[in-house]
């Protein structure tokens, strides 16, 4: 999903669907799916159509004489003729047309900001997505739709054209079908043609090959040669992240940025349909060597009148969520500590806005944001590990909280307490009051015992009507206290909840752990048969256990 620019890969649940109007049909995902279940196709029956009838012209795209390799470029050129096309044209009149419009364009010196469009995918994106760029866009058509209206102005309104080429958007209503080389490569097997059976030589005249302004793109020779990359009056920008920072640039700063040379890739056979990034040199030099010489005139017919200007208009869905419904999903989502939206991009969109629309238009789940899954899994942690009634710790965080307070102990040579508390008469409680009432008590004690005890220390709930306080770092006196404070913080409880007078009491048993000896061995049952000594002489009340030189447990 990352692969894509235009963010058209729609997640949801266990589906992955392509977005149709959001798709500028960069590519990028057919070489990037794992599971190569993603195809580029074009218009084959109406292409097989045409050239069945006879009278259609076919432009092929300069990749052709790569894809085709090592079948030579005249093979292929005979190879469509064979098929029943009846021009074979190789995009060099697209090419000089929008050259030559470019070049009176950067010849007035009053524009400030002009972005390339002749790449139908850097189009589709600022119109998708960063309309503050529009009126910034060069007003020149496509090559390609340059050529398809100088071929009808030659061959009639009515010829039908098809265009060969690895890049779809330029299926843009210009021509009457588009292909991809493998389709082209279907097609001639369908009229029963063999490219590598083809006469190494042109056996018609060939239609226009030779440059004489122009590169393959479009863009004047002039520019580039004179132009160094360095100019502030010219901009070679690959990769449409840079639409970020151009737009920051030109719609923010308000910054004259000259002619911005912008394409998703290095020309078309760095395209992803092309094959490996890696093998790009590879295809520039076959091209070179297919490259015939340059013309030095004009190839275009000054008598085939063309116009090339273009209007590029915006883009509205008119499916924008509310503000509150961006916030409320960027609630669930949660913010950084400073407050800010993470943006962390990790969802395959660059910001969480962006992310947040994409999840409103049932195009995301919220299992593609790891802020969001590790927010999850804290509460997650936090649920185990905090009662939830209480707010104090679980059984299960005490227990391994108890058994590091005794290895620090051994460490640092300190003493440390154990409380252990139950609560008197609860079961009268819940039985004359309701468990609800009950619940309050519970809560209530809960909060207390939390006010009391320091932050380092642990309190957490047993079970029931029991509690556990591990005092970190108290010796025996410390530890006596503490329970006693806790005591009276309960007894205080029952008369802020109204309940008479010894209804709300709690029995405590306290014992400190000794490092120097190791007693008592077993801490919390040390404390544990403390709080039955003082349950049994009444309740509300505390019993310190010790332990002697001996081993043996005693009861104050």
């Amino acid at each position: 999903m990352r692969a894509c620019p235009s963010q058209a890969i729609a997640v949801n649940r266990d589906t992955v669907r392509i977005v149709e109007e959001s798709c500028i049909r960069a590519g990028n995902c057919v070489p990037a799916c794992p599971h190569s279940a993603i195809d580029a196709v074009g218009d084959f029956s109406e292409a097989l159509a045409l050239a069945k009838r006879g009278d259609a012209v076919v432009v092929l795209s300069v990749e052709a004489e790569v894809h085709f390799h090592p079948s030579t470029p005249e093979q292929v050129v005979n190879a469509c003729y064979e098929a029943g096309f009846q021009a074979v044209h190789r995009g060099v009149l697209g090419d000089e047309l929008v050259a030559e419009e470019y070049r009176r364009l950067l010849g007035d010196p009053a524009w400030g900001t002009m972005i390339r469009s002749t790449c139908p995918v850097v189009v589709e994106r600022i119109r998708h997505g960063f309309p503050e760029l529009v009126p910034y866009l060069a007003p020149v058509k496509t090559p390609l739709a340059a050529e398809a209206a100088y071929l009808r102005r030659l061959y009639g309104p009515e010829v039908g054209i098809v265009y060969a080429g690895v890049c779809n958007a330029e299926a843009n209503g210009d021509v009457d079908a588009i292909i991809t080389f493998d389709e082209l490569a279907g097609l001639l097997k369908v009229r029963g043609v063999d490219v590598t059976q083809q006469p190494r030589h042109f056996h018609r005249v060939p239609e226009v090959r030779q440059r004489h302004l122009s590169t393959a793109g479009g863009l004047p020779l002039p520019v580039l040669a004179l132009e160094p990359q360095t100019s502030r009056r010219f901009r070679k920008v690959r990769g449409m992240r840079a639409l970020d920072v151009i737009a920051r640039a030109v719609a923010v700063d308000q910054l004259d940025l000259g002619f911005v040379d912008l394409l998703p890739c290095e020309g078309c056979l760095d395209h992803p349909l092309m094959g490996p990034r890696e093998e790009l040199y590879r295809r520039r030099r076959l091209a070179q060597e297919a490259e015939p010489p340059r013309s030095p005139t004009p190839v275009v017919d000054p008598a085939v009148p063309v116009k090339v200007g273009a209007a590029f208009g915006f883009i509205h869905n008119g499916k924008r969520p509310s503000k509150s419904e961006l916030d409320e999903v960027i609630d669930k989502i949660g913010r950084a500590s400073s407050g800010a939206h993470w943006d962390c991009g990790a969802c395959g969109y660059g910001t969480c806005v962006n992310f947040a629309v994409a999840l409103l238009s049932d195009r995301a789940t919220l299992r593609q944001c790891p802020p969001y899954q590790e927010r999850r899994a804290l509460e997650a942690r936090l649920q185990a590990a905090v009662d939830e009634l209480t707010g104090l710790a679980t059984y299960r965080v005490l227990q391994g909280r108890l058994q590091e307070e005794i290895a620090r102990s051994h460490r640092n040579r300190e003493p440390f307490g154990v409380l252990f508390l139950d609560l008197d008469r609860f079961k009268q409680v819940n039985d004359q009051h309701g468990h609800e009432a009950g619940n309050r008590v519970l809560s209530a004690v809960g909060h207390e015992l939390k006010r009391v005890v320091r932050k380092t220390d642990v309190a957490a709930r047993y079970g029931g009507d029991e509690f556990v306080v591990v005092l970190v770092g108290t010796g025996p006196g410390g530890t006596t206290r503490v329970a006693e404070v806790l005591r009276e913080a309960v007894e205080g409880v029952g008369r802020e909840l109204g309940h008479d007078p010894g209804v709300v009491t709690v029995s405590v048993g306290a014992a400190a752990y000794n490092p120097e000896t190791g007693l008592p061995p077993d801490v919390l049952d040390a404390s544990d048969k403390a709080l039955y000594r003082a349950k049994a002489a009444g309740g509300n009340q505390v019993v310190v256990g010790e332990t002697g030189e001996d081993g043996e447990f005693r009861l104050d």
